[in-house]
């Protein structure tokens, strides 16, 4: 006995001095990511995600299949509810599952590894590089825009322009996750800034008296009567202008006190995006006919050639911004599946 009890106080001494020279080179017991999301980095994260390209894209398709401007506007506002059922059901996985990495973190924990694994990767190998590629071309072809105004941008400068912005944000992502939130924060204001343009130029129309086409005698006159498949293509596009409301689901572990920031930040940000969208909608219908709209393939750049003049040029550059910010929030939030997932190296905190 006096064996064992000899080895078994080596084993805690030994422990003991481990412990100890632990804490004596500041070595941290348990290596976790680092918590640099505070709550407005982290409503800009969910307004950056969802405010992209969608918005200068989705009004033509939502107006074309709704079929009238007053059932766009009911779209818009049932979208927005949508994206906020869902970022609430998020938000309670958030909290009772608190990993980062999104869907992967949520299904290998109910599901197991396998189904995990297999969504892990039709992710990293088609799902997050198509959906960059699509945001990536829309930017560059806004930004070069202005310098070819009578022609399309020639395709080699559109595709070597989309590779050096996802390069660029990809090694800012790598470099610094708190500059990847300032270059978020940064980029999210200035697209809000630009729906805020279009929307106090649309509300100087209205209190113009050009609001035609949003009088209700007007505004739910049907061409024909839309069917419940054209309904749903409409509810289609305008999801797909609110998508992202679930992304900072996928840096959870990166969020300051996440129980009630996670939460907090959905309740802020989706009302906030519903709001900007709808009012949008309405600041285009005040300066273009449906039929306008319909037969522009850039709606937010005819807006502005119509209202902005000689300003017209920022309509490109607005869009272009939103583009780059919902690249970096995009490459931000879905390169946390390979960080916590695929080894790695993670922040000490």
């Amino acid at each position: 006995m006096d064996g064992v009890e000899r080895k078994r106080t080596e084993a805690q001494r030994s422990m003991m001095k481990d412990s100890d020279l632990k804490q004596d080179s500041g070595i941290p017991e348990r290596v976790t990511l680092k918590k640099e999301i505070g709550l407005l980095s982290a409503c800009t994260i969910i307004i950056g995600n969802i405010i992209g390209s969608g918005i200068f894209i989705s009004p033509k398709g939502v107006l074309e299949h709704s079929g009238s401007v007053g059932l766009a506007l009911v779209v818009w506002v049932l979208g927005g509810g949508i994206a906020a059922l869902g970022s609430l059901c998020y938000a309670e996985l958030g909290v009772t599952i608190p990993k980062s990495g999104g869907d992967y973190s949520y299904v290998t924990e109910i599901f197991g590894g396998l189904v995990g694994f297999l969504l892990l990767w039709s992710a990293v190998l088609i799902m997050y590089p198509t959906t960059l590629a699509v945001i990536a071309l829309t930017f560059s072809n806004y930004v070069l825009q202005p310098v070819f105004p009578y022609c399309v941008p020639p395709y080699i400068a559109t595709r070597m322009l989309s590779t050096i912005c996802i390069l660029f944000l990809t090694w800012v992502n790598c470099y610094s996750v708190r500059l990847a939130t300032r270059i978020q924060d940064a980029f999210t204001v200035g697209k809000l800034l630009a729906l805020g343009l279009i929307i106090t130029v649309g509300l100087v129309q209205i209190f113009g008296g050009n609001y035609e086409s949003l009088t209700p005698q007007v505004a739910f006159m049907f061409n024909k009567a839309p069917s419940i498949g054209q309904i749903a293509l409409a509810f289609l596009h305008a999801s797909f202008a609110f998508s992202g409301w679930n992304f900072l689901n996928y840096v959870t572990e990166e969020v300051v006190d996440a129980r009630r920031n996670l939460p907090r930040a959905i309740y802020i940000s989706i009302p906030l995006v519903t709001c900007v969208y709808t009012l949008t909608n309405i600041a285009y219908f005040s300066s273009m006919s449906p039929e306008e709209l319909l037969s522009s393939n850039a709606v937010a750049v005819t807006f502005g050639e119509k209202l902005l003049g000689v300003f017209s040029t920022l309509m490109p550059i607005s869009v272009a911004l939103s583009t780059f910010g919902g690249i970096n929030g995009y490459l931000f939030t879905s390169s946390s599946i390979l960080k916590i997932n695929l080894g790695w190296p993670k922040c000490c905190t």
